[in-house]
């Protein structure tokens, strides 16, 4: 078993996908350019508790009433605002005061709107 670095989880030993195809194709090819070790383990799994697939999963049931986008650059800049809308709700921002009222009260000073 590979030694890990405390502080960060690269390389990983393992990747956990669904069953799509083009998954084992793409990890062998990361494989065969020296990008991803030989012994990195490909687990396919429908319920594993994929991360970006899980996170993937909120950011759609968002999008999806806007009924597409007319354009790449329209696409881009709402994506990115859902994104820091999502991260300020989870708290990633140390500057947002905790609660609905902190939110506001943060984007207000952000865009500098008058409370």
């Amino acid at each position: 078993m590979r030694k890990r670095s405390p502080k960060h989880n690269w390389p990983p030993h393992s990747i956990t996908t669904d069953k799509l195809g083009s998954y084992p194709k793409a990890i062998g090819r990361l494989q065969h350019e020296g990008k991803l070790p030989q012994d990195t383990k490909h687990r396919t799994s429908k319920y594993l508790n994929n991360i970006i697939e899980a996170d993937h999963g909120g950011l759609k049931r968002v999008i999806r009433p806007t009924r597409g986008f007319q354009t790449m650059r329209a696409a881009s800049a709402t994506i990115k605002g859902f994104e820091v809308m999502r991260m300020i709700r989870r708290r990633h921002c140390l500057l947002c005061k905790p609660k609905v009222a902190g939110e506001i009260q943060f984007i207000n000073k952000l865009f500098d709107v008058a409370a």
